[in-house]
């Protein structure tokens, strides 16, 4: 199979699980909470073992307290998926309205630039979103982060589904 068909394939691939978590964006959440659950467990599983094991670590104990931290955060999204889920969804919230300000704040330093608009804009959309998000937290939080990865799913199908007819011109031209 050429490179191209398999970028195209993919982009596809992509595309279609996007609309399929677009169509159950809850359960698309809770997979992600359920995801990021499994992987800070294994992450905190390794870092204690990693403290335990090593002999020529200085902060021995901070790093196998750090591994537990994130094994309990772990296991914490695996037996509360929902919680867990409305948790990450609160957490890109507060980083979505942080970005959209030191945006803001970058935009007035850069005032003589013809980029200026762009970055205020930015960055007030952000602001704007975030507060809109805010104001109706409680019927989208469990919804949130299946909508986000739908979404992303779709724009990295798109972005595949191009990059794959893009090789199949250059390797046709």
């Amino acid at each position: 199979m050429s490179d191209w068909l398999k970028f195209l394939f993919l982009g596809i691939a992509s595309v279609i699980f996007g609309v399929i978590a677009l169509g159950n964006t809850v359960a698309a959440s809770l997979a992600v909470a359920i995801m990021t659950g499994a992987l800070f467990l294994v992450v905190g599983v390794i870092q204690i073992w990693g403290g335990m094991t090593t002999k020529a670590m200085e902060n021995r104990l901070l790093t196998i307290m750090m591994g537990i931290l994130a094994a309990l955060l772990g296991a914490s999204f695996l037996y509360n998926p929902l919680e867990g889920a409305v948790s990450l969804a609160l957490l890109i919230l507060i980083l979505m309205g942080l970005g959209g300000i030191i945006r803001i704040i970058m935009a007035w330093s850069m005032r003589a630039s013809p980029l200026f608009w762009a970055m205020l804009l930015s960055g007030a959309l952000s602001v704007l979103l975030a507060g809109y998000i805010w104001s109706y937290f409680a019927e989208i939080s469990t919804s949130l982060l299946g909508i986000l990865l739908g979404i992303e799913l779709i724009f990295n199908g798109a972005g595949l589904v191009v990059m794959g007819l893009f090789l199949r011109a250059k390797t046709k031209g």
